[in-house]
């Protein structure tokens, strides 16, 4: 496949990539990714993440944010609480010309994360808090809408947000409607070939507002195998054949969209 990609949502500072980070950013080259868009989910990963675009300037593009979700790797995932996000305030200011966009941030009311009220309106409230952010910095957001993609999405519109990716989108097609007319991008990973549903998405979402991401470690092919960002092309060639359309048009097309969505990007990889 000719044009090169960019995974729009990834976590290369993740620990499953800590022991042979070298040979994953190699395979990623050679598969024709030119940009990573790699977000955080939690204050702890803000250094690394950063790090990392220093030891790998051009490819790293890092996004911060507190995922809804905390704990994750651990047997104690709960849901998020202002306290999560308190010691990563300071951070996003002292980065603020780093990143490219504020994520991973949004909801996830997946009932044994959020079985009560409570917790739903204080995943709201973090969310809210990180939208501010964005506005204040003048950067898009990296969203994650799990059991909750019209709450994330009615939150997104109510707070004038005007550039978002909605990361491994699996709302209704009406939602998802919402979210286009809005201007908003939808991004499916290697996983979504595994899911007639999210066929009927990707079929009905125009290739204008589609971009690439891996999500990995996560999301890839094979759920008991580590998904790396070099996976990229299984997304593009599933999404090219729902559509009947080239895979190079839809490399060209939805790097185009990236480098529209995260502006910051242009000054980054190309």
């Amino acid at each position: 496949m000719d044009g090169w990609f960019v995974d729009c949502h990834c976590h290369i500072s993740a620990h499953e990539f800590d022991k042979d980070i070298e040979d994953v950013i190699k395979k990623t080259k050679e598969a024709g990714v030119k940009i990573l868009v790699s977000v955080t989910e939690e204050a702890s990963e803000f250094e690394r993440v950063i790090q990392l675009s220093k030891i790998y300037p051009g490819l790293v593009a890092p996004c911060l944010g507190i995922h809804p979700v905390q704990g994750f790797g651990s047997q104690h995932q709960r849901s998020v609480t202002m306290q999560d996000l308190e010691p990563a305030i300071p951070l996003f200011q002292r980065y603020r010309e780093d990143i490219v966009a504020i994520g991973e941030i949004g909801l996830d009311f997946t009932p044994w994360y959020a079985p009560h009220t409570q917790q739903r309106e204080e995943q709201q409230a973090v969310f809210r808090k990180q939208l501010e952010i964005s506005k204040d910095l003048d950067l898009p957001v990296n969203v994650h809408s799990r059991s909750a993609a019209k709450v994330t999405i009615g939150i997104l519109k109510e707070q004038g947000i005007g550039s978002a990716l909605l990361h491994n989108f699996a709302g209704r097609l009406s939602v998802a409607m919402e979210g286009l007319q809005a201007g908003y991008y939808f991004s499916f990973p290697p996983a979504v070939s595994q899911n007639e549903q999210r066929a009927l998405l990707i079929k009905q979402i125009p290739l204008e507002h589609i971009c690439l991401e891996t999500d990995s470690p996560a999301l890839g092919p094979d759920k008991h195998v580590r998904n790396e960002p070099k996976n990229i092309t299984l997304s593009c060639e599933y999404i090219a054949q729902v559509k009947g359309i080239p895979p190079e048009r839809v490399i060209e097309t939805t790097t185009q969209n990236a480098l529209k969505l995260f502006p910051k990007l242009k000054k980054i990889g190309t």
